[in-house]
């Protein structure tokens, strides 16, 4: 079967956050981290029957659903996991706020590697918890943990490690070996772990799988919570469906104590749209990101040719994370917006000097934003 991921798609009056943001204006959205390609048959297929069904009702976790996840964590990672250890979620960010707010006591601290998805500080800002900032480092052409800096900022009242995996901005898949040194610094200092890994199905280097933390050993299992959803491999973080995988039982407990207090279900479309996308999306799963490498690979090519920008390959997600430090300018979002591209300001991850772009679109509206990009940067000088 073949998806036609070009086919135009006209986002206007769908209440699209990315898009409606500009709307009337001159400008091609490439932030919020979402893309423009029709979720798969499978999925629409599902929402489809459902509709044609007529009835909404409160629905009850699908242990269909429950099921496909145990299988998944086996079939790709060896990763043999306990249904009952599934905790489901609106989204990934509600999760990093439960772990933040019911993992680390009042007077306990967090560490928060960075440049990282802004979720992560607002989680531990609005607990409020106290925590540290440990910048990443490049390095070999990789954004990667500064492991001894990691290790000189564990206190004490040290509780809790937040970890993006792949890395959202960065792009980096963190290697096995990287993995197991951070799980041992986490046994050393009795640490638990979140670890937000959305994006493990958006694989763009061959060879370099993505090893959930977690699945390392029953010790790191038993201090970890991850988190995972098919909202952004397979494009419906609208119909909302995430999941958290936590063995400890205390643990799990912990964290879903606002569960239908502040925090809602998923919906039933969520749901559906997790088993289709489980159970039938592969095919599709694999052209996304057959389409999306090339994207990357575009993205990489007219950066290296624009004067005052720079990147590092992106081995995971759709999100190009550009350094504009040699542009010299305070606010590099702001310049390129003037000139028609919407990305996400740096600023929001910790490192103003940056912006992120979002290539999860068609080409001809890359091609037209990557023309922009460097057409602000000539009408600089």
């Amino acid at each position: 079967m073949s998806f036609d991921f070009d086919q135009p798609i006209d986002r206007s009056g769908t209440w699209s956050a990315r898009w409606e943001r500009y709307s009337g204006r001159d400008v091609i959205p490439l932030w919020v981290a979402d893309t423009d390609f029709r979720a798969p048959p499978a999925v629409l297929k599902a929402f489809s029957e459902r509709v044609a069904h007529g009835v909404f009702g409160y629905t009850e976790v699908p242990q269909a659903l429950r099921a496909a996840i145990v299988e998944r964590m086996r079939d790709l990672y060896r990763w043999h996991i306990e249904p009952g250890w599934i905790v489901f979620l609106p989204g990934v960010v509600p999760g990093l706020h439960l772990a933040a707010r019911h993992l680390v006591a009042a007077d306990g601290h967090v560490l928060v590697p960075t440049p990282i998805y802004h979720h992560f500080k607002r989680a531990v800002q609005l607990a409020p918890r106290e925590h540290s900032d440990v910048p990443l480092v490049l390095s070999s052409g990789r954004w990667v943990l500064d492991e001894e800096r990691l290790a000189q900022a564990v206190r004490r009242d040290t509780k809790l490690l937040f970890l993006c995996n792949p890395h959202n901005p960065g792009g980096t898949i963190f290697t096995r070996t990287e993995l197991e040194r951070l799980a041992s610094l986490a046994e050393r200092h009795d640490l638990r772990i979140c670890s937000d890994e959305i994006h493990a199905d958006i694989l763009l280097e061959p060879g370099r799988p993505h090893v959930p933390i977690a699945s390392l050993s029953a010790e790191i299992s038993r201090r970890t919570v991850t988190l995972m959803s098919p909202n952004k491999s397979f494009n419906f973080p609208g119909a909302g469906c995430a999941f958290a995988i936590i063995e400890d039982a205390a643990m799990r407990r912990a964290f879903s104590s606002d569960l239908h207090a502040t925090v809602h279900d998923a919906s039933v479309f969520g749901y559906l749209g997790a088993i289709a996308a489980y159970r039938e999306g592969g095919p599709w799963l694999h052209a996304q990101l057959a389409y999306l490498r090339a994207n990357r690979d575009l993205v990489e090519q007219a950066v290296a040719r624009m004067p005052g920008l720079a990147m590092v390959q992106v081995e995971a997600t759709y999100l190009a994370w550009i350094d504009a430090s040699a542009l010299g300018v305070a606010d590099p979002h702001a310049l390129f917006l003037e000139h028609g591209v919407a990305m996400s300001p740096g600023a929001q991850f910790g490192a103003p000097e940056f912006v992120r772009l979002n290539f999860g679109t068609q080409r001809a509206h890359l091609t037209e934003a990557l023309r922009r990009l460097a057409g602000a940067l000539e009408a600089r000088g």
